[in-house]
C-alpha cells in the first residue's frame, strides 16, 4: 500500500470520526458559551455588562439595568441548557436567533463603542462580530434535524 493510499484511509477515518462528534460537540460548544457568559451576568461578574447597559439605556431606558442584566443572564443560561436537551433544538435555535438580534444592535446603535474606524471593530465590536461563528454552528445543528415531513415520507433509494 502506497503512502497516498494510507493517507486516504487515515483521512476517511478522521472524517468518519468527525461526523460522529460534530453534533454533540456543536451542541456542547453553544451550551458552554451561553451558560458560562450567562452565569457571569447572573453573578454580576460579566465584562460585557457595561456594553449591555449602554445599549439598554439607548433602547429601553425605563428598565432597571441590574434587573435586566439578571434576566438577560438567565435567558443566556437557559439557551445554553436547551442545546443540551434532545428534541429541543428548534426552541433553542429560536431563542438563540432572538438573542443574537439583540447582541448585534451595538454595531449599529452604539458605533462609538463598537468601531474605532471604518471596518475596524473595537474589542467589543470583535466580540459581537464573532457571533457569526455561533450562527454557523446553529445552522449546522439545524441542518442535521429531521423535519416532520421527512419522518413521515418513505425513504427513496
Amino acid at each position: 500500500m502506497s503512502i497516498h493510499e494510507k493517507l486516504l484511509i487515515c483521512d476517511d477515518k478522521i472524517i468518519h470520526s468527525c461526523r460522529n462528534w460534530v453534533m454533540p460537540f456543536s451542541r456542547f460548544a453553544i451550551f458552554l458559551v451561553y451558560f458560562w457568559f450567562g452565569m457571569l451576568k447572573v453573578l454580576a461578574l460579566s465584562p460585557a455588562s457595561p456594553l449591555v447597559i449602554s445599549l439598554l439605556e439607548r433602547t429601553m431606558p425605563w428598565i432597571a439595568p441590574d434587573a435586566f442584566l439578571l434576566g438577560f443572564g438567565i435567558v443566556e443560561v437557559l439557551i445554553g441548557l436547551l442545546f443540551l436537551i434532545p428534541h429541543l433544538e428548534r426552541l433553542a435555535i429560536f431563542a438563540l436567533v432572538l438573542h443574537l438580534v439583540t447582541t448585534i444592535m451595538p454595531l449599529f446603535l452604539l458605533p462609538q463603542i463598537a468601531w474605532s474606524g471604518f471596518m475596524v471593530p473595537t474589542l467589543e465590536g470583535q466580540y459581537i462580530i464573532k457571533n457569526v461563528l455561533i450562527v454557523a454552528i446553529a445552522i449546522g445543528i439545524l441542518a442535521h434535524l429531521h423535519s416532520d415531513k421527512e419522518q413521515s415520507l418513505p425513504k427513496l433509494q
